[in-house]
């Protein structure tokens, strides 16, 4: 079973464009999504006048004064008046939920090419700011006074996993338990960060001092340092959905698969190092797809803290739960590994403009599909998976991608 056996049609990525991610001075929000949504129109072979319908995730949340953006991509070209245009909104996940409307729409038959661009506009907002917009994802702590805003709360989750398993971490190789394994992480992804051209950061700190308090990696939440927390980023991405090829400038990708699920918003209600969502959404992309977790030769996922993605590994069944840290000692999750999580450098290094991430992953993912990755490329990559959320695991979004 595949989604064209499901669904009785392909539905094809044929083109797509990727800002540079950081603080972004020279540009506006509005400059940012024209910029991209140009890129992947004319990247598909297509033009302005065949966009059915255009999808935009930005999580906003207060960061611009602006908060009705539905129709900023109609700035794009007089060829897109009266084209319909909803802004979607998920949190973090902003980008993913407007990719998998565009997908439903093509499957509906109610759009043959659609447009579909994540972005964000964060740098603008002072750190008080930006902190109270993204507290605004927690069911607990939305307009409350916070010192360590949104990574206090994978902090505790940290905390809890911590408690949990980390007797199970092998000490020898992680001798300051999970906090080196994260450190490990954070290395990692900012190794694979240098050779993003679209990354916020490229500086690669190696594992001593990822793993290590200092003034420069402080600690910023227990047991979270600066280096295990993504940072506040301006960005934009943008993707074509077709249903056939357009004649683009590479070859289409192809969505095998798509999972979607939320859980409940109250943290009571959930198991804090569990993710039982985020596992849902692992197991309906794959499920629909036909694969296994061995059926990948890459995953983007979610890193918004690295706490994150070493549950991850666990809840996409790379490894057992509480085991997570084996992905990582077994250099599994590495460039060279069986699994290589993150190659881009993930939010970690690449940044985070959160309603963005979701669609620069699929892009990032498309990328490596066409063999246009440059230094990030993998080699016969033929399908991957983008993991993407909202909250601390509450809105989960999870597509597979393979090449045509």
């Amino acid at each position: 079973m595949s989604l064209k056996d499901q669904f009785g049609k392909d539905i094809l990525l044929t083109g797509w464009g990727h800002s540079k991610f950081g603080k972004l001075t020279d540009h506006t929000l509005e400059s940012l999504i024209v910029q991209v949504a140009g890129e992947a129109i004319r990247n598909s072979g297509l033009e302005a006048k065949d966009i059915d319908e255009v999808y935009l995730g930005q999580f906003n949340s207060g960061m611009q004064p602006l908060g009705f953006t539905s129709s900023l991509a109609l700035q794009l070209s007089a060829d897109l008046a009266n084209v319909p245009a909803t802004r979607t909104e998920n949190a973090c996940a902003s980008g993913s939920a407007a990719f998998q409307q565009g997908v439903k729409a093509v499957l509906a038959g109610t759009a043959r090419n659609v447009l579909v661009i994540g972005a964000e506009k964060m740098t603008d907002a002072g750190a008080d700011v930006v902190g109270a917009a993204l507290l605004g994802a927690s069911y607990e702590m939305a307009g409350k006074a916070s010192t360590t805003g949104f990574t206090g709360l994978f902090a505790e989750v940290a905390k809890h996993y911590g408690k949990r398993y980390g007797t199970g971490i092998d000490a020898a190789n992680y001798p300051g338990g999970l906090g080196d394994v994260l450190g490990s992480i954070a290395a990692k992804n900012h190794h694979n960060g240098m050779d993003n051209p679209y990354a916020q950061m490229h500086r690669d700190f190696g594992e001593e001092f990822c793993r290590t308090i200092s003034d420069k990696n402080p600690m910023v939440a227990d047991p979270l340092r600066r280096t295990d927390c993504s940072p506040v980023s301006d960005g934009a991405a943008a993707v074509v959905i077709s249903t056939s090829a357009t004649g683009g400038a590479t070859a289409p990708v192809r969505l095998a698969g798509f999972g979607h699920a939320n859980d409940f918003f109250p943290a009571e209600k959930r198991d804090p190092t569990e993710f039982a969502a985020t596992r849902a959404s692992w197991e309906r992309a794959l499920g629909m797809a036909g694969v296994g977790i061995d059926g990948l030769d890459f995953a983007e996922v979610h890193d918004c803290f690295t706490i994150a993605e070493l549950i991850m590994y666990e809840a996409m069944g790379l490894t057992p739960r509480g085991e997570g840290s084996r992905a990582v000692q077994e250099g599994w999750v590495y460039k060279d590994g069986k699994l290589p999580v993150n190659v881009s450098g993930g939010l970690k290094a690449k940044g985070h403009p959160v309603g963005a991430t979701g669609v620069s992953q699929h892009v990032i993912a498309a990328m490596q599909l066409t063999g246009t990755a440059g230094d990030m490329q993998l080699p016969n990559a033929r399908r991957g998976a983008v993991q993407n959320m909202g909250g601390v695991g509450i809105a989960n979004y999870v597509s597979v991608l393979e090449a045509v």
